[in-house]
């Protein structure tokens, strides 16, 4: 089959670059103020990506508080950020960066307490590029 004359099909907008700058917005916002910002950001993200017929790639995240207090918004890409109760945000590796218990019953395996391991995360700077790419 000859594709040589097909039209090229665009991949759907994602919420990445939202999410950048919500990332962004909460480096520069007061300390007191980033968990709740970065929630409410990274929620209408969330509500824009997944709304019914949006043509965007659905973008989502799960928000926990870890045993320290922090705030845990963990990604579909296998990545999470943290801001810790100092209003530091990190960026750790959903399974390697944090010690998880579960609750386990018959039907479902769900995430019981998460314990940040900030010595293995990455801690995002102002004026550094922000994202789960690397």
């Amino acid at each position: 089959m000859d594709l040589s004359g097909a039209a090229c099909v665009p991949e759907p907008p994602s919420g990445e670059g939202m999410f950048s700058h919500a990332i962004t917005a909460t480096l520069l916002a007061p300390v007191p103020a980033r968990a709740s910002l970065f929630e409410r950001l990274t929620g209408e993200i969330e509500d824009i990506t997944t709304a019914p017929d949006s043509g965007w790639k659905p973008w989502t995240r799960t928000v926990y508080t870890g045993t320290d207090g922090s705030r845990i918004f963990r990604g579909g890409v296998g990545f999470s950020v943290v801001i810790d109760p100092q209003g530091r945000l990190w960026r750790g590796a959903n399974h390697e960066d944090f010690a998880t218990t579960f609750t386990i019953t018959a039907t479902s395996c769900e995430i019981e307490t998460l314990t940040p391991d900030y010595s293995r995360m990455r801690e995002y700077l102002p004026g550094v590029r922000a994202g789960f790419d690397g």
